[in-house]
Parts: structure tokens; C-alpha cells; sequence
């Protein structure tokens, strides 16, 4: 989609760990059907970032802005637009996998449809687990439910970091398919990886020093 403008915009962003800054003066933009990837260091400050866009922790100078407008202006209506991935999954362990999903919905006051939570689970392969309590799981299958959660959301902006964890080859070439099939849809994404990433259309590459 060149030459859309950006719905995700970084302005001079800084950030610091103590008194020491990890990055500052950072600015960027993303467009709908663009996939960023974060790369850097250990300690560059790559989660820091993805916290920071999906409105969880602040920067300590600049700004992220929605569709033009400063998130801290119009967060319900961002938190609204957002799946985020983090290293804490969620989940419920005592809950079944559709429960879980279920659950989600019904925190930000929505009910998931039978056929789109059917749906979802397939896509990940999870659907002869849906009435498994989450406990019975391995990691790389609760990492599945947490993208079927993603995918069976109305989130156009999708914020992972490192959304591979625990995955086998299979579970690896299914999140890239759910990112080509989000940005083709006009959804846009930032994520970190240690794993090489392979998407049709290319990514977004931003290198933290």
C-alpha cells in the first residue's frame, strides 16, 4: 500500500532504564498493510518500544499517535483497535480454550460469535482443543490460543513481541501467514523476533542501537 499515510505514528520518542536512555529521538511511522519488525541488541529497548505503542507504559519525552490523534487523547478508541502479544500470554489455566477466548470478548464488553471463535481456533489448529482446559496445554498450543485470540479480534493494529515463543517449524510458518493475511486485509503490525522473518510483500526493518 505505498503511499498510504501512516494510522501509527512515533514522534521523538524517548526512553530510559534508570537514568540511562535506551534510545531517544526515535520517529517512525506505519502504515495500514505494513509489518514493522524491531530489531536490535539485548537491552536495546525493543519491548520497552512495543509498551510504549501500545499505550502501556509512557515514553519519558515524545509521543505516539492513532489515525493523527495522541493516544493519551483517545485511548478507549485505541485500546479498542489493538491486539497486543506479549511474553505474558493471559490466559486463564483453569479456563477451556474457547473460555479463554470467550473471556477476552467479554472484558471489552463484546461477544464472540460460536462460528468466528470456531473459526479462529481453526485457523491455528486448535479447534479439537477447544473445551481442553488450558492447564492440559503445551507452551507452543497456549501460544496458539493467544493468536487465535488475536486473529478472532476486530485489531487492526497488532503490536508482538516476540510472538514465535515456543512455536515448532509448523507454528512458525502459520503466524507468518497470519501476518501476510492481516496486512493484505489492510491491518498493520510491529513486532520483535529473534527469529528470521519471511513475509510476501516484505517488511518494515527498524534497528534500535
Amino acid at each position: 500500500m505505498t503511499g498510504t499515510l501512516p494510522a501509527l505514528e512515533a514522534h521523538r520518542l524517548e526512553c530510559l532504564r534508570g537514568d540511562i536512555p535506551l534510545f531517544s529521538g526515535l520517529s517512525f511511522g506505519v502504515a495500514p498493510g505494513q509489518i514493522m519488525q524491531v530489531e536490535g541488541a539485548n537491552g536495546s529497548g525493543k519491548t520497552s518500544l512495543l509498551r510504549i505503542l501500545a499505550g502501556l507504559s509512557p515514553p519519558h519525552e515524545g509521543e505516539v499517535r492513532w489515525r493523527g490523534t495522541r493516544i493519551a487523547h483517545r485511548r478507549a478508541a485505541f485500546l479498542a483497535e489493538i491486539g497486543y502479544l506479549g511474553h505474558h500470554l493471559g490466559l486463564k489455566a483453569e479456563l477451556s480454550v474457547g473460555e479463554n477466548l470467550r473471556f477476552a470478548f467479554a472484558l471489552n464488553g463484546l461477544d464472540l460469535d460460536p462460528q468466528k471463535l470456531e473459526q479462529a481456533l481453526d485457523q491455528v489448529g486448535l479447534l479439537d482443543r477447544m473445551d481442553l482446559p488450558v492447564r492440559a496445554l503445551s507452551a507452543g498450543q497456549r501460544q496458539r490460543v493467544a493468536l487465535a485470540r488475536l486473529v478472532s479480534s476486530p485489531a487492526a493494529l497488532w503490536i508482538l513481541d516476540e510472538p514465535f515463543t515456543a512455536l515448532d517449524v509448523g507454528g512458525i510458518a502459520l503466524v507468518q501467514r497470519l501476518l501476510e493475511h492481516h496486512a493484505a486485509r489492510g491491518g498493520l503490525a510491529v513486532l520483535t523476533s529473534h527469529q528470521a522473518v519471511e513475509l510476501r510483500g516484505g517488511l518494515v526493518k527498524l534497528t534500535l542501537a
